[in-house]
């Protein structure tokens, strides 16, 4: 009888500990590199690597796919620190925290226009979009894109087998 109830004790622990282990790392979903998607729906121009530290997400330009623009394009438009800089490397999402789900409070930098907004971001279908909401004020008031995830990093971080 003891062995049962040591047995029954362990397996709840166990599956507490596999629980609370499914919501400590949400946001780890989210990270990796995605591809962007012009306004056209069909144009991949480069691809972002969103990290996250001390809580903050932030994205990079590591991969520049669009090459109308040359091999080496800079940001022209933009102002301050990043004025005529590569746009490879270019920080171009910063300061985002999780809430339900959604990534906000954070800016998103468009390297064509040089201008920068406010933005949100939420994993869609699967967590294979990313949905990339910038606006001026209001959400409402905005332009939605929806990147992809690199294939090669098209999986699921929280699909791991439950013994």
């Amino acid at each position: 009888m003891l062995l049962f109830v040591k047995h029954r004790y362990l397996k709840a622990v166990f599956c507490g500990l596999v629980f609370c282990a499914s919501f400590a790392y949400p946001e780890s979903d989210i990270t990796g590199r995605w591809i962007t998607i012009d306004d056209d729906g069909e144009t991949q121009k480069s691809i972002i690597e969103l990290t996250i530290e001390d809580g903050e997400l932030s994205g990079r330009v590591v991969e520049i796919l669009d090459k109308r623009q040359g091999n080496a394009p800079t940001c022209k438009k933009c102002q301050g620190a990043n004025k005529d800089q590569p746009i490879l490397g270019m920080l171009i999402l910063r300061n985002f925290s999780l809430d339900n789900n959604v990534w906000e409070g954070g800016y998103i930098l468009d390297p064509e226009t040089g201008k920068e907004y406010r933005c949100k971001l939420e994993l869609v279908e699967g967590k294979t979009r990313l949905k990339v909401r910038g606006y001026l004020g209001f959400a409402f008031i905005g332009r939605t894109q929806f990147w992809e995830r690199e294939p090669s990093q098209d999986i699921n971080l929280r699909k791991w087998p439950l013994y």
